[in-house]
């Protein structure tokens, strides 16, 4: 008899709570009979407050509330088997559009086995599950458009080169073809570059593969005898941004392409490395050749296009570069030290 009263003041404290909620709330039996419905509730599903009570879940409104897995869910969860944790169904309404919902369901007890209650919570979850999937959609289609501009600028770069090289066929003066030639070993190149971009996920690009496939293409379109010259690339398992991957196998076609050009003019047989090594946020790119080495007085070659252009992008990345005899031939290093500020551009691989 002691426990009456204070059942009863829980429950009616219980009611109160259900009744002034905000959020829509169900106070059930454990049969799943109605004591009470918030407000919020029954604005929520167009219910009229005053006829709830008393009522079976599953013949609420037109009975679309009669759902089968929902009702086995509740009834596990008053006999202690079971717990509603985020419970996603669709309320289907003649006439009226389809809501996704979540549902969350726990016991309520005072300690009576015999008056064991439901809190039921409701949340409308339609329109973010809309959102979500126009955004899914907007990601798709980018994507779509974005393979679709990788693929036109593909088949630019493939136009232009082949322009070029008809071009150094048709004219007479041999300063014009190099530059011709020059000119299409680069566009060959970004081609090369803008391929390797274009399969790496996330915006990462590994560099090993990325350089390899890099100096492949600049070998297959400069070497005519690869007997004679190859290229070999030396790279540890390292990852950078697309931003800089740009930068560096841009570096590396200008570097390549002037070792083919002056280290090797009467040598049987040549080789050329390609190494990029990291260690913390530090990293070393390194152009080394078996040439010749470095030409001096008025043998040395004048600084041109492609060395402005690695000058430049040097500096972009916060690098020193360094050139120096590799007894034979020459040896060119940019190195990063990771106290640069653009040391957060590359980062190892995991």
């Amino acid at each position: 008899m002691s426990k009456t009263p204070a059942a009863h003041v829980e429950a009616a404290s219980t009611l109160a709570v259900v009744l002034s909620s905000h959020e829509p709330l169900l106070y059930l039996t454990a049969d799943q009979v109605i004591i009470a419905a918030s407000a919020s509730f029954c604005s929520a599903f167009d219910l009229e407050l005053a006829i709830l009570p008393g009522k079976r879940l599953g013949a609420v409104g037109n009975g679309e509330w009669a759902m089968p897995k929902l009702a086995s869910l509740l009834e596990a969860t008053a006999a202690g088997s079971a717990q509603i944790d985020s419970y996603e169904i669709d309320l289907k309404r003649p006439d009226r559009k389809t809501r996704n919902l979540v549902v969350n369901a726990c016991t309520l007890e005072d300690g009576d086995t015999d008056h064991i209650r439901l809190l039921v919570s409701v949340t409308d979850v339609t329109d973010a599950r809309a959102n979500a999937r126009l955004n899914d959609d907007l990601v798709r289609e980018k994507a779509v458009l974005l393979q679709e501009v990788q693929h036109r600028v593909a088949n630019s770069l493939q136009i232009i080169a082949s322009v070029l090289m008809q071009s150094a066929r048709k004219v007479q003066s041999e300063e014009v073809r190099g530059h011709l030639h020059n000119a299409h070993h680069r566009v060959m190149s970004i081609a090369a570059v803008q391929r390797q971009l274009s399969i790496s996920p996330g915006g990462d690009v590994e560099i090993r593969s990325y350089l390899t496939q890099l100096c492949n293409s600049l070998g297959a379109s400069m070497i005519a005898d690869p007997d004679r010259l190859s290229i070999s690339v030396l790279v540890d398992d390292s990852s950078v941004t697309a931003e800089v991957s740009i930068s560096l196998g841009l570096i590396v076609t200008e570097l390549v392409i002037n070792a083919l050009k002056h280290a090797f003019p009467d040598q049987a047989t040549g080789k050329i490395v390609v190494g990029y090594q990291t260690k913390g946020s530090d990293w070393t790119l390194s152009v080394t050749d078996n040439g010749i080495g470095m030409p001096e007085g008025s043998s040395a070659p004048r600084a041109g296009l492609g060395t402005g252009i690695v000058e430049a992008l040097t500096k972009n990345l916060g690098g020193e570069l360094q050139l120096t005899e590799a007894n034979p031939g020459t040896a060119i290093r940019i190195s990063h030290c990771g106290s640069v500020d653009h040391h957060k551009d590359i980062r190892p691989a995991a």
